[in-house]
């Protein structure tokens, strides 16, 4: 197959070896491709920060929920469901894990198009909440986020066109082809939301980048893209009167707007302040009582205050074990498709964990992005988990050389 992206070359050496009994047929018929266990590492990994997850929910939630009427006044009301979902995001990551991600090439279109289809169904019949539109009604989980699913659709769509035409990004006609089925995604994505827009455009451009030979159209474009949306955000700020523009007033100087946009980055910072290097102690946070979504989008300022430096620091060397696992898998793995799967996973949790953490600092504007496998959502944590099923399943599959 040739060299498929930066560092990442699909293409395997004929050798001495012999396939084993239990490997697929490749693809290219002089690949030589080991079938072994799936990467344990990985695994154990997602299993902890589920749990954590799990955990710090409920410590983040229990006190609002026990004394507000919305949620019956239950403690346990967030411990529930989120534990439910953690059960249901494991049974789709084992499965993930176990059935030929192939299947994953095969149907990337159709995943592609149905996912199109549910985003456009948000413009119609979706929920709103917290200002934005991006649910829609679904049995069982009550609400359901296509945004989610559509970063998946993202890496499968660009794995499959990366795979299926590797030549194509050595042109500006193929470029445009790809920037056109990214855009389509992201501007759907964006009605919904700037951050999951936001995070959709970083992996789609992410993948390019790395598929493509000619990194400097991507830095001019990468500089191009990231000077418009602060322009944007500088403008509307100075000028206009939106929703962005305030938070990016409320990001350079949130105790200005301490009653309103900046109210919830102050608590933010307080929890990360008072955490110390042991922190409070589990369930003993002060600003989870009072901090909007201390549950959802902010709880990785809660985990500092409860847990401290040091709690905060061992998720932190969590997620950074899990994305170096990840580059391995796709450095390792013996297809265009499967390593530009695996390096687009590993792009999406990246680029969620990194922004949610920003913005609990204050590093850069407040938006609505939840902390993989650890903040409350259904639907993201469900995503997340069947990716890392892909991702486990990739990983049984290895170049025979590197094994």
């Amino acid at each position: 197959m040739g060299r498929s992206a930066h560092g990442l070359d699909a293409s395997r050496p004929h050798g001495s070896q012999t396939r084993p009994k239990a490997a697929r047929r490749p693809r290219d018929p002089e690949q030589v491709v080991e079938v072994g266990s799936m990467d344990y590492t990985i695994y154990l990994v997602v299993v902890l920060l589920t749990l954590i997850g799990v955990v710090m929910v409920f410590s983040a939630s229990y006190v609002q929920a026990a004394n507000r009427a919305v949620f019956n006044n239950d403690a346990l009301y967030f411990l529930r469901r989120n534990g439910l979902m953690a059960i249901g995001g494991f049974v789709v990551m084992n499965i993930m894990a176990r059935v030929d991600y192939e299947h994953l090439r095969r149907l990337a279109p159709l995943i592609y198009m149905v996912t199109i289809g549910l985003l456009i169904a948000v413009v119609f019949i979706g929920l709103a909440s917290h200002g934005a539109q991006r649910w829609i009604p679904f049995p069982i989980i009550q609400r359901f986020q296509p945004s989610e699913v559509a970063k998946a659709a993202t890496i499968f769509i660009l794995a499959f066109m990366i795979d299926k035409s590797p030549k194509a990004l050595q042109t500006w006609k193929g470029l445009m082809i790809f920037g056109a089925v990214l855009g389509v995604m992201f501007m759907l994505v964006l009605y919904g939301g700037f951050s999951s827009g936001l995070i959709v455009a970083a992996v789609g451009f992410g993948m390019i980048f790395i598929a493509s030979p000619h990194i400097w159209r991507f830095i001019l474009a990468g500089v191009t893209g990231v000077s418009a949306i602060v322009g944007y955000l500088w403008y509307d700020s100075v000028y206009g009167d939106g929703f962005r523009g305030a938070r990016f007033r409320a990001w350079m100087d949130p105790w200005a707007y301490a009653e309103t946009r900046g109210f919830q980055v102050i608590q933010s910072l307080y929890a990360i302040a008072s955490g110390g290097l042991f922190g409070s102690g589990i369930g003993q946070s002060r600003q989870a009582t009072f901090v909007p979504e201390a549950h959802h989008d902010i709880i990785f300022a809660i985990i500092v205050e409860e847990l401290g430096l040091i709690g905060a620091g061992m998720i932190l060397l969590l997620f950074g074990i899990l994305i170096w696992r990840g580059i391995r898998v796709a450095l390792n793995a013996h297809s265009t498709f499967a390593a530009m799967t695996a390096i687009g996973i590993v792009l999406a949790i990246g680029f969620q964990a990194l922004i949610n953490i920003a913005v609990v600092t204050n590093s850069i504007p407040n938006t609505g992005v939840t902390l993989p496998f650890i903040s409350y959502g259904g639907t993201s944590l469900m995503v997340s988990m069947g990716l890392a099923g892909v991702l486990l399943n990739i990983s049984k599959y290895t170049k025979a050389k590197d094994r």
